[in-house]
C-alpha cells in the first residue's frame, strides 16, 4: 500500500498496480486500438487510391498519430484515467496526491508511450515500472501520475455474538458518551475472536475490557453477569442507539436514575438462553428486594447508597 499525501495533509492508502495487471490492460488496449487502426487504414487506402504516394503516406502518419496516439489521450481525459483495459481490470491513473488526472497528464503519457510501448514493443515501460517502488513507467513519472488498483478485496467482517436474553434491555439508560471508540474498536475485535482465544486468556481480556467500560461509563457494575455477557448487552445497545439515530427516531436520552434500585440479578445459566436445573430453586429461597423509600414532599429523607465494590469482574483463576 502505498501512503500518499494530499495537499491537506491527509494520507491516502492506495495500492500501486503491478507489472502483470498493467501489462493485461495494455494488451487489452492496444488490441482495441489496433483493431480500430487497421479498419481506418483500410478506409483510408480505398479512398486516397487516387492521391499520390506523398499524400497517401501524410494520411497513413495522420491516422496513426490519431488513433493510437491522440485517442488513448481523449479517452483517458474523459474517462479520468480509466480507459477500456483499466476498467476491465479495476486499475485507474490518478495524480500523485490521490487527484483524477486532467489534459496535461494525459498528453505526457500518451506522448511517452509512443517510445515506451510502441517504439520498443514495451520493453522501456518493463524495465522502468519493475525499478519503481510503485510500479510506475516513465510516462507516470513525467505526468506526475500513478496507476492504482480500485477494486481491492474486501475484509470479511464478523458480526458481533448476541448478548443472552435476559440481558436485552438492560442498559437503555448507561451513559456511552465518553466511551472513546478506540475501546469500542477493542471491544468488537474480542467480541469477534473471543471463540478463537485460549479460555483463560479470552477472560483475563474480557475483564479488562469490561472493566475499563465501566470505568468509562461511571456506572457500578452489574452484579453476578460475566464479562463477556456485559460486554455483549452494551456493544447491542450502541448498536440499536445507532440505528435508532440512523432512521431518525433519535436515540434514547440519558437519564441517570434519582434513587439507587435495587437490582437482582437473575441466576446464571449453565449456557446463555437455557436456565440451569436449579434455578428455580435458588430463585426461591433469595430475599425479597428492600423496596426503596418514597420522598414525600415537604420532608427530607436520606436514601443510603449501596456500597460500590472495588472492581466489578473477577479475573479467572
Amino acid at each position: 500500500m502505498s501512503d500518499l499525501v494530499t495537499g491537506d495533509a491527509v494520507v491516502l492508502g492506495l495500492r500501486p498496480a503491478r507489472l502483470p495487471s498493467r501489462a493485461l490492460a495494455i494488451l487489452l488496449d492496444l488490441l482495441v486500438y489496433l483493431t480500430g487502426y487497421l479498419l481506418i487504414s483500410i478506409g483510408l487506402t480505398l479512398a486516397t487510391a487516387s492521391l499520390d504516394p506523398a499524400a497517401q503516406a501524410a494520411v497513413s502518419v495522420a491516422s496513426f498519430l490519431l488513433v493510437l496516439v491522440g485517442i488513448p489521450i481523449a479517452v483517458e481525459t474523459l474517462s479520468h484515467g480509466r480507459s477500456l483495459g483499466k476498467l476491465a481490470c479495476g486499475l485507474r491513473v490518478v495524480r500523485d496526491d490521490g487527484g483524477p488526472i486532467r489534459f496535461r497528464h494525459a498528453l505526457v503519457r500518451g506522448a511517452m508511450g509512443v517510445v515506451e510501448l510502441l517504439a520498443t514493443f514495451g520493453a522501456i515501460a518493463c524495465i522502468a515500472s519493475l525499478v519503481s517502488a510503485r510500479g510506475r513507467r516513465l510516462g507516470d513519472v513525467f505526468a506526475g501520475a500513478l496507476v492504482v488498483r480500485e477494486r481491492v478485496p474486501g475484509a470479511r467482517v464478523m458480526p458481533v455474538p448476541p448478548p443472552p436474553p435476559w440481558l436485552a434491555g438492560r442498559f437503555s439508560g448507561l451513559d456511552l458518551s465518553a466511551v472513546p471508540d478506540g475501546l469500542w474498536l477493542a471491544i468488537r475485535q474480542y467480541l469477534t475472536r473471543m471463540n478463537q482465544l485460549d479460555p483463560q486468556v479470552g477472560a483475563a481480556m474480557a475483564v479488562r475490557l469490561a472493566d475499563d467500560l465501566v470505568a468509562r461509563t461511571g456506572a457500578p457494575p452489574p452484579v453476578g453477569v460475566p464479562a463477556p455477557a456485559f460486554l455483549m448487552a452494551v456493544v447491542h445497545e450502541r448498536q440499536s442507539r445507532d440505528a435508532a439515530r440512523a432512521f431518525g427516531r433519535g436515540a434514547p436520552a440519558y437519564a441517570p436514575p434519582a434513587a439507587p434500585v435495587a437490582y437482582a440479578p437473575p441466576v446464571m445459566p449453565a449456557a446463555w438462553g437455557h436456565p440451569s436445573p436449579g434455578a428455580d430453586a435458588l430463585q426461591a429461597a433469595r430475599p425479597a428486594a428492600t423496596p426503596v423509600p418514597v420522598a414525600v414532599p415537604g420532608e427530607l429523607t436520606a436514601t443510603p447508597e449501596p456500597p460500590r465494590p472495588a472492581t466489578g469482574f473477577a479475573p479467572p483463576a
